[in-house]
């Protein structure tokens, strides 16, 4: 594979492009951590009320998606490819110990049960989740693909599956309220599943990713 985002003085044109995509990318990774920054911040105060396992998978798993902002920022602000396989890869390794951090907690809870309260606020996080993720997915695959940017892309599936992994929450705050308690973990241990459903999908995108800065320099013009 070519590293098309190594360039030098001597061509200017490319030069050009590469600075137009770092400026592009590094915008929408702005916005995106902004959006992730703000959903766990509202569902940290959800789940200090509420003590469900299910919005603590989910609240990790956002809180990663948060953090994997910047490796990506620095590839971007690099103005290198190789730079940005190494942060896709970085998305990757973050995402797999988010599943093993959730699965962690989901087996002590299976283990220890507790009663969940405040229901309808544990709902409400939910909601919060997948309208935070939704809205940070939009960002980034359309940054993603209009910068052909792997580690965009594949934190952009990221973030729009966890915004339907939250909806998982709510089915929580349902299932429970009709008085089945057991379901809180077994819906973490099927977030954590389809975490590393994620995981692998993002290793495929990052390491068959190809770069083409004559094509994306028709695309921002």
């Amino acid at each position: 594979m070519r590293d098309h985002l190594e360039v030098h003085g001597h061509s200017h044109g490319l030069v050009d492009r590469s600075i137009v995509r770092s400026h592009a990318g590094l915008r929408a990774v702005a916005i995106s951590l902004v959006i992730l920054a703000i959903t766990a911040a509202a569902q940290v105060g959800v789940f200090l009320v509420s003590n469900s396992v299910a919005l603590l998978a989910d609240l990790i798993h956002n809180s990663g998606d948060a953090l994997t902002a910047v490796p990506v920022g620095i590839a971007f602000f690099l103005r290198s490819f190789r730079a940005e396989n190494i942060a896709g890869l970085a998305v990757v390794l973050a995402i797999f110990v988010s599943a093993c951090v959730a699965l962690y907690e989901t087996i002590m809870r299976f283990i220890n049960p507790q009663h969940l309260t405040h229901l309808w606020i544990l709902a409400a996080a939910g909601v919060i989740g997948f309208l935070g993720n939704e809205l940070a997915a939009r960002v980034r695959l359309r940054a993603g693909e209009r910068l052909q940017s792997p580690a965009l892309v594949a934190d952009g599936n990221h973030a729009r599956i966890d915004g339907y992994v939250s909806l998982g929450v709510i089915a929580t705050a349902i299932v429970v309220g009709i008085g089945a308690q057991i379901a809180d973990p077994i819906i973490g241990l099927a977030i954590t599943l389809v975490i590393l459903k994620i995981t692998w999908d993002s290793w495929n995108i990052v390491r068959h990713a190809e770069i083409d800065l004559e094509q994306i320099d028709g695309q921002t013009h």
